[in-house]
């Protein structure tokens, strides 16, 4: 009798979760919610600062076709006509090297981070396969968060040397336990939902209750999550590449500019004021995305 009167209702639970993710997604498909994070201020500022900024990193070879290694007749000479922001020890084009040094800051977290976070979210949805690979996951991911990024980055170069794919190791581990331990509360607490449930007991497999149910709800925070990750992945290169753990010279990046440049700045300022407000830009177009994102989140 009891099991009589619950089956009738398990459809209609089903379809109450299965219209929960169309009204989430909107008429405009599943990106459609998410477009509504550039019509805030926060979202058309970060929009016209990572637009700039990616568009200056990949004109770089076209706006400076010698490259970021060609030198000039003097170094650590200050701001001109011909060098805006002076040059280097080197003699070699400050304003070049940071534009290089763009592009490889960008094309390395625009790389890594979107790698920890697949691998990130999958480790902490592997609950759902098995409660005990879920713990253990879990237990793996509590072991990186206990390293600071910093010094977890520097343990990873001390193991496979200094270089971009160090750099690349670094970030992806790091981000790890973030993205996993949300994507581990989303699904213990959408595991409990009623169309959930309803999906089980009318035998649904379990993918695509995962697919269709679990994930799409899940979704939001660990997006939100990437893009603060991108302000935490500048600073982890800026970071190493700082204290000479980075990218190898003559390869620029901002973080090794900005290690060299700090021994010239009572010489000449701009060696630092280029790579260090470039890099500021990078980090506040990546916070003034996550608000809108996490605004426009919270609004639905």
């Amino acid at each position: 009798m009891t099991m009589a009167k619950k089956t009738p209702a398990a459809p209609a639970l089903l379809e109450i979760g299965e219209s929960t993710v169309r009204r989430r997604r909107g008429r405009g498909g599943a990106l459609a919610p998410y477009a509504q994070a550039f019509r805030t201020a926060k979202g058309i500022a970060a929009a016209v600062l990572l637009t700039l900024l990616v568009a200056l990193a990949l004109l770089a070879p076209v706006l400076a076709p010698g490259g970021y290694d060609q030198q000039a007749r003097d170094a650590l000479a200050g701001p001109s006509a011909a060098h805006l922001l002076g040059t280097d020890e080197f003699g070699r084009d400050i304003v070049v090297r940071t534009l290089y040094g763009l592009r490889t800051d960008l094309g390395l977290i625009l790389t890594a981070v979107p790698v920890s976070m697949v691998i990130g979210t999958l480790l902490g949805l592997a609950g759902y396969v098995s409660r005990l690979l879920g713990s253990a996951t879990q237990r793996v991911l509590d072991i990186i968060l206990g390293f600071p990024g910093l010094i977890l980055g520097i343990m990873i170069v001390m193991m496979i040397g200094a270089g971009w794919t160090a750099l690349f190791t670094a970030i992806v581990t790091a981000g790890l336990p973030g993205f996993g331990r949300l994507a581990r509360a989303g699904l213990l607490a959408q595991q409990q939902r009623e169309y959930v449930l309803a999906a089980r007991v009318l035998g649904v497999p379990r993918p695509t209750v995962m697919v269709r149910h679990i994930l799409p709800n899940v979704v939001d925070p660990i997006l939100v999550q990437a893009t603060v990750y991108m302000v935490v992945a500048i600073f982890i290169e800026a970071g190493l590449s700082i204290v000479g753990l980075g990218i190898n010279p003559p390869n620029p990046s901002l973080g090794a500019m900005l290690n060299v440049g700090a021994r010239y700045i009572d010489s000449l300022p701009a060696y630092v004021l280029g790579p260090g407000l470039v890099l500021l830009l990078l980090a506040l177009s990546f916070t003034l995305l996550s608000d809108a994102l996490n605004q426009a989140a919270n609004r639905r």
